[in-house]
């Protein structure tokens, strides 16, 4: 691969579009490339529905924003039965989860039986209705986000949920600079012609899915990854500080995720295989919301990402 590539052009259009953010576009392209679906954390205003929106017009794909409420019920996602009066029968009137891209906005705003309805739809790719199953676009892809700030009247993922998550991905601000160019451009978004879409459609994409499970993963890598996510159930003993702080790792889905994240990003970077840059760089996402705090840690406001950090220096790579 070269900058002339179509991933090449879909990454430069999109920041084209997004100021900053460069590891948020990176997840976005990594969950495209694996089918896998995103949690983003981060304050309002920091350009989550943008970049994702930017992203469905970039490979042509339909798009649906979801705005969760407390009162938002399940066949509001899915869909529903509708009776039809005129033939006397019912008929299946598809929810909006029936895109190809799909944004969960403030995903832990709605109930339980909401978050269970698209959990289904994560990993199955399909929602039940009347006990009929009815598939779902086979691009499929969840971005979902998390104010950090705002938990008064939300509802917290379990972790059976945010097990389902490719990744996870923490916002900050951006910079002076970077604050100083959004501005610039959205001042002079009425003079500015926007730049064209890339030449990209949702076949292309399912035929990069394929190419990305073909990059190579070292049995040495695939031994490390094992290693790291193994000893996210024995923090303790690696990371004297963790003790007490937290109640259970990361599952042997994290493995999957792991190796599938790294797989895209090596794929994203031009190469056909895995290198152990690749599988630091993509851990803190990959295994941040798997590690299970205790009570104990909760209220030491532990940081995951320092705990990942060390835990990879205490496993040095191949």
């Amino acid at each position: 691969m070269n900058d002339t590539t179509p991933l090449q052009q879909l990454r430069a259009y999109l920041a084209s579009v997004i100021v900053g953010q460069s590891a948020l576009l990176d997840r976005l392209l990594i969950s495209l490339l694996t089918g896998g679906h995103l949690l983003v954390e981060g304050l309002p205003g920091l350009a989550k529905t943008t970049a994702i929106k930017t992203l469905a017009e970039g490979v042509h794909a339909s798009f649906q924003r979801i705005q969760f409420t407390p009162d938002l019920l399940p066949s509001d996602l899915t869909g529903a039965e509708v009776y039809d009066p005129d033939s006397h029968q019912f008929s299946f009137r598809p929810g909006p989860l029936f895109h190809e891209i799909v944004l969960a906005d403030e995903i832990n705003r709605a109930p339980a039986k909401v978050q269970a309805a698209l959990l289904e739809a994560m990993q199955e790719h399909q929602v039940t209705i009347g006990g009929v199953s009815h598939k779902l676009p086979e691009l499929f892809m969840v971005m979902a986000t998390q104010n950090p700030l705002e938990q008064a009247g939300t509802y917290p993922l379990p972790e059976a949920q945010l097990d389902r998550f490719l990744l996870h991905v923490v916002l900050d601000y951006p910079s002076e600079a970077e604050e100083l160019e959004i501005l610039r451009r959205h001042r002079a978004a009425g003079q500015a012609a926007r730049p064209a879409a890339p030449r990209i459609d949702v076949a292309w994409v399912l035929a990069a899915r394929r190419q990305v499970e073909q990059v190579h993963v070292a049995p040495e890598l695939e031994a490390w990854i094992v290693r790291l996510v193994a000893a996210t159930r024995r923090l303790a003993e690696l990371v004297p500080e963790a003790a007490g702080m937290i109640d259970c790792g990361a599952s042997p889905r994290a493995s999957l995720a792991l190796a599938q994240a790294a797989q895209a990003l090596a794929f994203l970077r031009g190469r056909d295989f895995v290198t152990p840059e690749d599988l630091l760089d993509i851990a803190p996402d990959a295994l941040r919301h798997r590690l299970l705090l205790s009570p104990a840690g909760q209220l030491a406001r532990l940081n995951r990402d320092t705990l990942i950090a060390k835990l990879c220096d205490a496993l040095p790579t191949p």
